[in-house]
């Protein structure tokens, strides 16, 4: 039986991991908040993965606030890089492969066409530049690693994300005033879990860098009328097309992964 470590389990990808992995009967998981193991304390890491014999150590521990990390980005740095860096050097030292979760802020947004792992990165904000040097890290430390780029990453169950306070508002009877100015691909955490457990964990995937998407590209306005949409609330909701919408961060404005 495989052994496995996911960290950040209290995040929306982690808990869909406690949801759905519990299938998988020839998987033991060890789920780990950031409380029981923080990946930007070495001593932390260590008596976690100490006498855990790990073959797979899973990190959903991020740094996610896109807007905190432009205004500051050495918080980012400390958990995206630097608790990257960690894992890397702990998962070596103990001989695990290390799934590590990034994102498509690695890129700048200027191709026309989606981006393959083969095009060249340029985060044009402190969330993506953390997330990159992350990336870094692990490719020069340790040889058995994935690491998944993913966009737009949702769960409809749990944590704060674009398609729960879509749904709240709409609920609420609020305004909702959206973009169409960035257009990527919405990832239910479902999906990006099941793939993990199916073709890195159970399947023959290579070590690399790899791109998971559900693969429907869409604005953030598009992706506001399908959660409207599905739920049965276009016709209740006040939905307003708003292209003057600025944010603090910049965005890529294509962030389409193939």
């Amino acid at each position: 039986m495989k052994r496995v470590i996911v960290t950040g389990s209290e995040g929306q990808l982690g808990l869909t991991f406690h949801e759905l992995a519990s299938d998988y009967t020839n998987c033991h998981f060890d789920y780990k908040t950031s409380q029981s193991l923080d990946i930007t304390d070495l001593n932390s890491i260590e008596e976690a993965f100490r006498d855990g014999q790990y073959d797979f150590c899973i990190n959903c521990a991020a740094y996610t606030n896109v807007e905190q990390a432009e205004k500051k980005p050495e918080i980012a740095f400390k958990v995206n890089a630097e608790g990257a860096k960690h894992l890397a050097n702990a998962c070596k030292a103990h001989q695990i492969t290390l799934v590590h979760i990034s994102t498509d802020y690695v890129f700048d947004g200027e191709k026309e066409t989606p981006y393959t792992i083969e095009d060249k990165t340029n985060p044009i904000n402190e969330y993506g530049r953390s997330k990159l040097m992350g990336e870094e890290y692990i490719h020069n430390i340790l040889p058995n690693h994935y690491i998944i780029r993913t966009s737009w990453l949702y769960s409809k169950k749990y944590g704060h994300n674009f398609y729960r306070t879509v749904l709240q508002k709409a609920r609420e009877g609020q305004e909702l005033r959206i973009t169409d100015t960035q257009r990527g691909c919405p990832t239910d955490t479902e999906s990006l879990t099941r793939f993990i457990l199916m073709e890195v964990l159970t399947g023959n995937l290579p070590y690399g860098t790899h791109h998971f998407t559900d693969g429907r590209p869409m604005t953030w306005y598009g992706f506001a009328k399908h959660i409207l949409k599905e739920n049965e609330l276009t016709n209740k909701a006040n939905l307003v097309l708003d292209r003057n919408y600025r944010t603090f961060a910049k965005r890529p404005r294509n962030s389409v992964l193939s």
